[in-house]
């Protein structure tokens, strides 16, 4: 496809923005490889032959007791996200849109996998990366009619969707005169539309070098290997062939930070090399955004620009980019943050080399080493350790043990240390890890432990914090207003038990999202516990008269206190109490609303009588004119009558 000056200058740019991009290759990349390596243990690269070769797991330990706490913040409940109705009218609306959204997210897609490889994207290599976005898709079904009249026959193929596959004609009796029917096999292309949301690998996300977000960059891209079979799935309507794509740009595709993830199981090199089938051989595609003024109107807009080498598939104007990140650490003005494996990787490498050396020490110990004269000692028998062995010697004093230092103390201590240096770091330690058996003991007071959790958990609360207000808040809202712009056709779910027909485009654009963030076990106890003493409050104020308390206020806590305890069908337990009845009047409040009464219908009747007062003015108003009206005519009449008329 021959491309015009126009577009040629724009995938110049792309492709330029494409190598100096931050992800592309550089110190982000080492970062990112490097944490991985340390994730899954793997060696230093230092390890000497004959010497402990130990690696300590520090970043995996750490990263993975941080993760159940995220999930359990963010997936305990059904409900990942919450919209709250801009008016009154809307009070419906909201509630729809949060099940419906939650439902999208976790049903049509598999929301919590699709949450667990995010934040552990994130605490791993610094920005966790999701792609959302509206996919419309297509599908086949086939249709079988027989004895089909013309009319019946020209009524189903003048369908765009339809596309005949087999007919067949033959003379018949249509209507008791001889005539032709048609057998025939239909194949019905139906269109429709989903929400998709997948993580993206972080060494396929790319973005410019000066942003500070994914909104305000001038350039991100999703580079994504896809064979030329996939390519002609995607772009069935484009006629092209490897000819026109390239070799592709294999280097950045071996990279080292790529290659780090399939390092623990030595599958690096699985599936990697080049196909020699065509169909299945493999390329670079770049889905890139850029801002531009492509259409020189002077003001820059954002364009998709899908390509593969020289060679482009699509361009076309959007108003999004359909991409959202998360990161643990923010550092302000910069799209990058920090993980949580930035803040532990040399405390590792500081504890493998003490564990090393202690290993080596005790090795020592345990076989210990020897002094040996020259030639007076067998050395196969020196190094052939088995019990009851024996070392053949020329002389008496041939071999003689070497003392080994003892291990020290403060090697220990700097281990303990090492852990209290990991713990102020990232926040986990034996109390939010559940393992320390000292945290509960009996004398420890229920204040005491909520404390100590508290302080714990704060910095773990503060990354999900994070990650709600910057990310999956984010994230809700964009399915949001993918719904309310593509889903134009009403879908019956099933919501809270019940099949309900959605329709986004009834919902209001300007509902507010809003991500519910529990604090762990420890808060949701506490909360029952509120629950349940407001719970008891409210029953003693019923039984005592108070009239503070209603029936809808104590089913409101009753089904508080379920949701809490984690049972979502608060109808199984509870009973929606019927509405209160209208209160009788006093005999005063009576007497009140008779007088009131009395007085409106003598006002009534007082209101009749002017009204008919002036019909009647009104009518005799009309009367008068239409007498003056006859009198005239008369009058121009009789004159008509009496003029003389002239002869000749």
């Amino acid at each position: 496809m021959g491309l015009s000056d126009k577009e040629q200058e724009l995938l110049s740019r792309v492709n330029a923005e494409i190598t100096d991009s931050l992800g592309y290759d550089g110190e982000i990349s080492e970062q990112r490889e490097k944490a991985q390596e340390y994730y899954y243990a793997l060696p230093f690269g230092n390890e000497v032959d004959g010497r402990s070769q130990y690696v300590d797991s520090t970043v995996q330990d750490t990263i993975e007791w941080i993760k159940p706490s995220l999930m359990r913040i963010f997936g305990s409940g059904d409900e990942f996200v919450k919209f709250s109705p801009h008016g009154p009218e809307d009070v419906d609306a909201a509630a729809q849109a949060t099940d419906y959204v939650n439902y999208v997210f976790s049903k049509d897609n598999p929301g919590w996998e699709i949450m667990y490889s995010w934040f552990h994207d994130a605490l791993l290599q610094k920005n966790g990366i999701v792609k959302v976005w509206w996919d419309e898709y297509s599908e086949y079904v086939r249709e079988e009619y027989s004895n089909l009249s013309e009319l019946e026959l020209e009524y189903l193929i003048t369908n765009d969707n339809i596309e005949v596959v087999e007919h067949t004609q033959k003379d018949d009796v249509v209507n008791g005169e001889p005539g032709i029917t048609h057998d025939v096999v239909l194949k019905r292309h139906n269109y429709d539309g989903r929400i998709k949301i997948e993580n993206v690998p972080p060494e396929e996300f790319l973005i410019s070098r000066e942003a500070k977000s994914i909104e305000d960059a001038r350039f991100v891209c999703h580079r994504v290997r896809k064979t030329l079979s996939e390519l002609r799935l995607m772009y069935p309507d484009q006629d092209f062939g490897p000819e026109d794509l390239g070799s592709g740009d294999d280097d950045v595709y071996f990279s080292a930070e790529r290659l780090s993830r399939y390092k623990f199981d030595d599958s690096e090199n699985y599936g990697f090399g080049g196909n020699e089938e065509e169909a299945l051989r493999e390329y670079w595609l770049h889905e890139s955004f850029i801002k531009t003024d492509y259409d020189e109107d002077g003001i820059a807009e954002l364009r998709k620009v899908c390509s593969v080498g020289s060679y482009v598939f699509s361009n076309e104007e959007i108003d999004k980019k359909p991409f959202v990140s998360i990161t643990p650490l923010k550092i302000p003005h910069k799209f990058f943050g920090l993980s949580v494996a930035d803040l532990v990787m040399d405390l590792q490498l500081i504890k493998s080399t003490l564990m090393r050396n202690l290993m080596d020490n005790a090795y020592n110990q345990n076989f210990g080493r020897y002094a040996v004269l020259e030639g007076q000692a067998n050395l196969d028998d020196l190094l052939t350790q088995r019990p009851g062995g024996i070392v053949r010697v020329k002389s008496p004093n041939a071999v003689m043990p070497l003392a080994t230092p003892p291990l020290e103390p403060y090697s220990f201590q700097m281990l303990g240390y090492l852990d209290e240096v990991r713990e102020a770091r990232s926040g986990v330690n034996k109390n939010t890890q559940g393992i320390n058996a000292d945290a509960l003991t009996s004398h420890t007071t229920a204040t005491a432990v909520n404390a100590v959790m508290t302080n714990a958990q704060s910095r773990v609360e503060l990354i999900a914090r994070q990650f709600a207000e910057t990310g999956v808040k984010e994230l809700m809202n964009f399915i949001y207003e993918l719904l309310l712009k593509y889903q134009d056709k009403e879908r019956v779910v099933m919501l809270r038990n019940e099949w309900v027909p959605v329709r986004p485009d009834m919902w209001n654009d300007k509902m507010d999202c809003t991500v519910s963030v529990a604090l762990g076990n420890g808060s949701k106890d506490q909360q029952m516990a509120h629950l349940s003493q407001m719970l008891q409050f409210a029953s003693q104020a019923m039984q005592g008269g108070l009239p503070i308390v209603t029936q809808q206020n104590m089913y409101n806590l009753g089904s508080a206190l379920i949701k809490a305890m984690g049972y979502q069908n608060v109808d199984d337990f509870l009973t929606q109490p019927p509405p209160p009845q209208p209160q009788q009047p006093t005999p005063e409040q009576q007497s009140a609303m008779m007088e009131q009464q009395n007085k409106m219908k003598e006002l009534e009747i007082k209101q009749g009588e002017l009204q008919v007062k002036m019909m009647k003015v009104q009518q005799d108003a009309q009367d008068a004119q239409v007498d003056a009206q006859l009198k005239a005519a008369e009058i121009a009449l009789e004159r008509e009558q009496n003029r003389p008329i002239a002869i000749g």
